[in-house]
């Protein structure tokens, strides 16, 4: 698969193409969409469904040194208004912010995350370490090789092997051609 492959299933989902063609609007730092809409929307393709079939949130991630509730909720809300009317949920994070509620949320320790991309890299499973920022910039780490295949690897930065088997077996239940790697 090529990028602009990539980019033409993850555009055949409306959602996303409003999301992306919006996203310079928001204004923040190392914005980009992220991981579920985007891999999600490559297997929907490849299975013959609808690209936007079964995506729960959009998630967007920037990077500000801001690190206040209150600056993150600001963004938050502007991204409410300017993609009120998909009718979806998107989840919008300042990735500067995760190592403050991570350990609450999940159990675990996180070091301080110093850009988008770093962030994007850790995503639990390979393949689906994928962000679009708001200049139209793919970032695809570790290619799209796996996600082309289906196949589904650990990521050795980050090593949560319990987290890991939740998402395999929820990908494999909603695309059974999905395997796992050697």
């Amino acid at each position: 698969m090529t990028e602009a492959e990539f980019l033409e299933m993850v555009q055949r989902n409306p959602v996303n193409a409003a999301i992306l063609e919006r996203l310079p609007r928001l204004g923040v730092p190392q914005l980009y969409l992220v991981a579920g809409c985007l891999f999600q929307a490559v297997w929907n393709v490849r299975s013959g469904r609808p690209a936007g079939q079964g995506i729960r949130d959009y998630d967007l991630f920037y990077w500000d040194a801001d690190t206040s509730y209150k600056a993150e909720d600001a963004v938050i809300r502007r991204a409410e208004v300017l993609f009120a009317d998909l009718g979806v949920r998107t989840e919008v994070r300042n990735q500067a912010r995760v190592h403050l509620w991570f350990v609450e949320k999940y159990g675990l320790p996180r070091p301080a995350i110093l850009s988008s991309k770093e962030s994007i890299r850790q995503f639990l499973v390979r393949c689906t370490c994928l962000g679009i920022s708001a200049s139209g910039e793919v970032y695809a780490p570790y290619g799209f090789g796996d996600l082309a295949s289906g196949i589904l690897r650990p990521n050795p930065l980050n090593q949560t092997p319990e987290l890991y088997a939740a998402k395999v077996a929820d990908y494999q239940a909603r695309w059974p051609w999905l395997r796992l790697a050697e």
